[in-house]
């Protein structure tokens, strides 16, 4: 006799045996279809993961693919380029000019008052505020101030220097608080702060020319090494400061991306707002110490002669987005700019020139310089 378990085992293997002997027409269609549509699954899942995988794979090759070296290269250097050809134009024309010491030291020694002017007017761009106009009516108040204390009023020429930089650099904290805290126009503001900072500087000197400043007080300025005054160096190491500042420091990250969006800055935690008004403020103190260094190096200042610097210093600032970073306001391009307008104009006179010309190029580059850093920003977005 069976014992029951085995009975069962035997009663199951049979009994399947049967089910599939006996299964019929439909539900075997069923069966396919159910593998079918299995089968449709996993080769869509395949197609789409290959498209994925070929996309992936494209965009890769794309994103791998060499840019043009002559055009990365025209893009940052060209204007580099264009300098060196000047200069070599210049000196096969004027050769008895361009090849004098004293050709060089003009270019690279007298340019540091626009170096200061350009450095001020950096710091408001970058973050947004475009543009400061009273950057050279404050450059003119603190030469002034200096030579109108010291000579006229007695005072000691230090004190009357800091005083120069203090009243600077409070323009400027003014400017920032208007355009930040009450939202007014910044061209506005800086325009009309600009014409009071004039004004201011005008009468103090009575709209003459004032000068007499102790000798120990304007070495600072005209001290020469290897054949360049001081404030070159000054102004040099100015511009490497600014761009180290930006380029590997927190502050000049947050200022790069204060300039670019205020309010994905600001949810990103960025002090927004202290950035901005920092950046008028440092616009002041640039252009109080520009200034005092000025007044040192000629010995004294006339009110009216800052307003020569307006048109050189936006050429230069702007003909400075298409050196080393195109399309992006930085202090070397800018440095650089300098050099390239203080050397076509100087050339120009060697030629003949008008003094008028000194406008027409500066006008020139300043168009051209606008144009160029519209068309390499967009291409940088």
């Amino acid at each position: 006799m069976t014992p029951p378990i085995q009975r069962g085992i035997a009663y199951d293997v049979a009994h399947d045996h049967v089910d599939d002997e006996q299964t019929t027409p439909i539900d075997s269609t069923r069966a396919v279809q159910r593998n079918e549509a299995k089968t449709g699954a996993r080769t869509a899942m395949t197609d789409t993961k290959t498209v994925t995988t070929e996309t992936v794979s494209v965009a890769a090759a794309r994103a791998a693919q060499p840019r043009s070296r002559f055009g990365w290269a025209s893009s940052r250097f060209a204007v580099i380029a264009v300098w060196v050809l000047l200069i070599g134009i210049f000196m096969v024309l004027r050769p008895q000019n361009m090849f004098h010491a004293g050709t060089w030291a003009s270019i690279f020694g007298g340019q540091s008052d626009l170096v200061f002017l350009a450095a001020g007017l950096l710091c408001t761009i970058i973050v947004g505020e475009f543009v400061d106009m009273s950057v050279a009516s404050n450059f003119g108040l603190a030469s002034i101030l200096v030579v109108v204390l010291t000579v006229n009023n007695g005072w000691n020429v230090w004190l009357a220097a800091l005083t120069a930089i203090v009243i600077s650099t409070l323009a400027g904290l003014v400017n920032g608080l208007l355009v930040v805290r009450l939202g007014v126009n910044t061209i506005v503001v800086t325009l009309g702060m600009g014409t009071v900072l004039l004004g201011c500087a005008s009468w103090a000197s009575n709209l003459q020319p004032v000068s007499g400043l102790p000798a120990e007080f304007t070495r600072i300025a005209t001290y020469t090494i290897g054949g360049l005054p001081t404030t070159f160096y000054l102004a040099l190491i100015l511009m490497l400061g600014f761009a180290y500042l930006l380029q590997f420091t927190p502050l000049g990250r947050n200022m790069r991306f204060v300039g670019e969006n205020r309010e994905v800055s600001r949810l990103a935690g960025v002090r927004v707002n202290r950035i901005r008004i920092g950046a008028f403020v440092s616009a002041g103190v640039i252009a109080g110490i520009g200034g005092v260094l000025s007044a040192a190096y000629f010995g004294g200042a006339e009110a009216m002669t800052s307003q020569t610097y307006l048109l050189p210093m936006f050429a230069a600032t702007f003909l400075g987005t298409a050196i080393f970073q195109p399309g992006r306001f930085n202090p070397l391009g800018t440095l650089v700019a300098v050099y390239f307008l203080a050397t076509g104009v100087l050339g120009l006179k060697f030629l003949g020139a008008s003094p008028a010309i000194s406008n027409i190029f500066y006008g020139g580059v300043l168009v051209i310089a606008v144009s160029l850093s519209t068309v390499l920003h967009r291409r940088a977005r």
